[in-house]
């Protein structure tokens, strides 16, 4: 299950959504977020469907993988699709004992369980598409004007940046460290949570070690290399906006607007 997890991950591949300034992308997630939550009714979830298509074609990302991201959340999905199920109040479709369906708990459950699956997935085209060092000064020029409030905004982007990088390399870690307990007589995957919690004991002390070990090293090196973030770093590789980069921008915009009017019609 370790392995499915796709957050983080870079994967990569020559395509058009590659080549897009990271800020162009940072707006595009940041757009695509907001449009969720705009939208009221199932009939615009269409419209995200064909927008995340499209990128997903125009990316060269396997459907598989993309998909693949989505099992280590589904009992995130399940659990909010039976508790807006069985606790919205509204017209009884069935009902036993003390657990009811109504229409409307019924329809929030689709609606809810639908917006979180489109979040995940689109969300995740991001880290996708994007290398953490892109991402980290997309984030940083994105933020800049902060910096004249003596806002962070360096620290900030490297610090979000050095998470993310981190995140496969801990589940590359978390998995070894399963393997090797499960060859020494341990059960990750009894029924029972009692002993499946007792088992995870052994399994987070040797994962806290590795990852602070790992963040010392990080450190040492950056020292070594005489690291110093600041206001007046310079870049190696100078961000310059492209015709397909406006291009994108304008695609976005037209999106934004189509879903607010989905909103009102």
């Amino acid at each position: 299950m370790l392995k499915d997890i796709t957050i983080g991950q870079y994967y990569p591949v020559n395509s058009v959504i590659h080549k897009l300034d990271a800020r162009v992308k940072l707006i595009a997630t940041f757009i695509f977020m907001i449009s969720l939550f705009i939208i009221n009714k199932f009939w615009p979830y269409a419209i995200v469907l064909l927008a995340l298509v499209a990128i997903i074609k125009s990316s060269k990302l396997p459907g598989k993988y993309i998909l693949k991201g989505l099992k280590p959340l589904r009992w995130i999905i399940i659990f909010t699709f039976v508790i807006n199920v069985f606790f919205l109040p509204g017209d009884v479709i069935w009902s036993f004992g003390f657990l009811r369906i109504t229409s409307q708990g019924l329809e929030q459950a689709i609606f809810m369980a639908i917006r979180l699956i489109f979040l995940v997935v689109g969300t995740s085209l991001l880290t996708l598409t994007t290398t953490p060092m892109d991402l980290t000064d997309g984030i940083e020029r994105l933020l800049n004007p902060l910096n004249k409030v003596g806002f962070p905004v360096h620290e900030l982007a490297m610090m979000m940046t050095i998470a993310l990088r981190f995140i496969p390399t801990l589940l590359d870690e978390t998995d070894k460290i399963m393997k090797a307990q499960m060859s020494r007589g341990a059960d990750f995957e009894s029924k029972n949570l009692i002993n499946r919690a007792k088992n995870l004991v052994p399994l987070l002390v040797p994962l806290f070690v590795s990852a602070f070990r790992r963040a010392e090293e990080l450190a040492a090196a950056m020292e070594a290399r005489c690291y110093r973030g600041g206001y007046n770093r310079t870049k190696m590789k100078q961000a310059i906006m492209t015709k397909a980069d406006y291009v994108a921008n304008g695609i976005q915009i037209v999106y934004l607007v189509i879903i607010i009017a989905t909103r009102f019609m």
